[in-house]
This record gives structure tokens, C-alpha cells and sequence, in this order.
């Protein structure tokens, strides 16, 4: 069956009084419903990996250390954010020592890492002067678009 067989048996139910069709034509089988109740449709059972459940909390006093932990802490200092998707590389050979450490003072232009995107190894340079005091990006991992790579203060 066709999508254009499908649009056609959907409109003549919108325009008709039948609430519902069903056609099966072969291995095919279609049932267009005219309701506004939502409709489930059962698929095959997959068997799933276990969800472990957070524990309830009982008072909104204990819900906010919860809270204040879970908050990404926020870094004093410019962040050098990801311009791409790629891979982090933070030095220009797996034998060669890496561009930045934690400390080294860098200036603007300098060479912080190597984002591999593509097959292109994209130079990220540092827009910022001053000390690395972060490292985030992780050697050889996946990198996506504006995520913090260093923070230079």
C-alpha cells in the first residue's frame, strides 16, 4: 500500500461519519481511527537494561544539597571552548609531549590542542592570554561543539 492510498483513506475518513477503518491487503495491515483520545500502538517486547530509581526525597530541606551538588561548578577564568565536533588531541604525536599543562603560561595564538575532525587536524589556538589553570578536554575522546576545553585565567 502506497502513501497516496494511505492520505486518501485518512480523508475520506475526516470527511465521513465512520470513526474507524481497518484494510489489510497481504502482509499489510492499516487501521486510520478518528478520535482524540491518544492512541497506543504495541510494539515488539524488547527486554531492557534495569533502571536503578533515586531514592525519594521526603522534604524540600533535603532536596537541596541535592540540588547544589548536582550544578556544574563554574570555573573563575576565561573558557576556551570546543569551535567543532571531533576528537581532542592534547599534543601533535601520541610520543610528543603535549601543547599546554596545567600552570604553563600561554598568549594569544599559542596552540592549546588538536581537534581531529573530518580526517583534519584543526589547530585550536588560545584567544585569551594567561595561565592554564584547566584542562578538560581528554586526550583522544570526543569533543562536541562549545564544550569547555580549558579555562585560562
Amino acid at each position: 500500500m502506497d502513501i497516496r492510498s494511505i492520505r486518501k483513506l485518512i480523508e475520506i475518513v475526516e470527511q465521513s461519519d465512520i470513526a474507524e477503518i481497518e484494510i489489510k491487503e497481504g502482509e499489510h495491515n492499516i487501521r486510520i481511527t478518528r478520535s482524540k483520545e491518544p492512541v497506543f500502538i504495541s510494539a515488539p517486547a524488547m527486554q531492557a537494561a534495569p533502571v536503578a530509581a533515586a531514592p525519594p526525597v521526603a522534604t524540600a530541606e533535603a532536596s537541596a544539597p541535592i540540588a547544589a551538588t548536582a550544578a556544574p561548578v563554574e570555573a573563575k577564568g576565561h573558557t576556551i571552548t570546543s569551535p567543532m565536533v571531533g576528537t581532542f588531541y592534547a599534543a601533535p604525536a601520541p610520543d610528543a609531549g603535549d601543547f599546554v599543562k596545567v600552570g604553563d603560561q600561554v598568549a594569544v595564538g599559542d596552540t592549546l590542542c588538536i581537534i581531529e575532525a573530518m580526517k583534519i587536524m584543526n589547530p585550536i589556538e588560545s584567544d585569551y592570554a594567561g595561565t592554564v589553570t584547566k584542562i578538560l578536554g581528554i586526550n583522544g575522546e570526543s569533543v562536541e561543539f562549545g564544550q569547555p576545553l580549558f579555562v585560562i585565567e
